[in-house]
């Protein structure tokens, strides 16, 4: 995957600001910033999953939740419109917050355009590098995130969430997914929900 100076600016500029997450998880016996251990993971499974990825692209999947702490989730309300306003207003705010950086650093507008497009999951299913983007946030999550999320809900509405989260991936997403170091428990769980 080619990296340019300015690529590898824009990634540090995104990892200070995710530094700041005061919200922390531990992995591998490091204790990291939340939104910055995901963001390392994002890139990561992006060059596994798509190593000829655009520039735009790798910029939109290390900053994909850049600063999300500033907007939680219990302050909106605690319901599907509440949670659909969340999600809106999270696409606008890092948008917001990836152009500031990428403007910093000169990034030309069509490029900070494309990440903006990216950010907001525009043209899912006819847009490559939008669905790229969704399919590699589908797989940190089953693969990183899946397994706690499985002890906080009835396997019921983990199916309901498993199936609309492979709706959403593409062919070559379920593939990768179904090659995922994942449990016993959470092979089942999956297998189970997309067949």
């Amino acid at each position: 995957m080619a990296t340019t100076d300015k690529l590898l600016q824009a990634f540090q500029r995104f990892d200070d600001a995710n530094a700041k997450d005061p919200n922390t998880e531990i992995y591998m016996g490091n204790t990291y910033p939340k939104e910055a251990l995901y963001a390392i993971r994002m890139t990561e499974k992006l060059n596994d999953f798509a190593p000829d990825a655009s520039e735009a692209l790798q910029l939109t999947a290390r900053c994909q939740h850049i600063c999300r702490w500033e907007i939680p989730r219990h302050s909106y309300d605690m319901n599907r419109v509440g949670y659909l306003k969340w999600r809106q207003d999270l696409k606008k705010f890092h948008v917001q917050k990836a152009s500031e950086i990428l403007e910093d650093i000169c990034y030309s507008q069509e490029t900070i355009d494309k990440v903006g497009f990216l950010l907001q999951k525009k043209a899912l299913k006819k847009n490559e590098d939008t669905q790229t983007l969704e399919d590699v946030i589908c797989l940190v999550f089953l693969e990183h995130y899946f397994e706690p999320f499985t002890g906080e809900h009835s396997e019921d509405k983990i199916i309901d969430i498993l199936r609309k989260t492979w709706r959403k991936m593409s062919e070559k997403g379920h593939q990768a997914a179904m090659g995922l170091p994942l449990s016993k428990k959470s092979l089942a769980i999956v297998s189970k929900a997309v067949s």
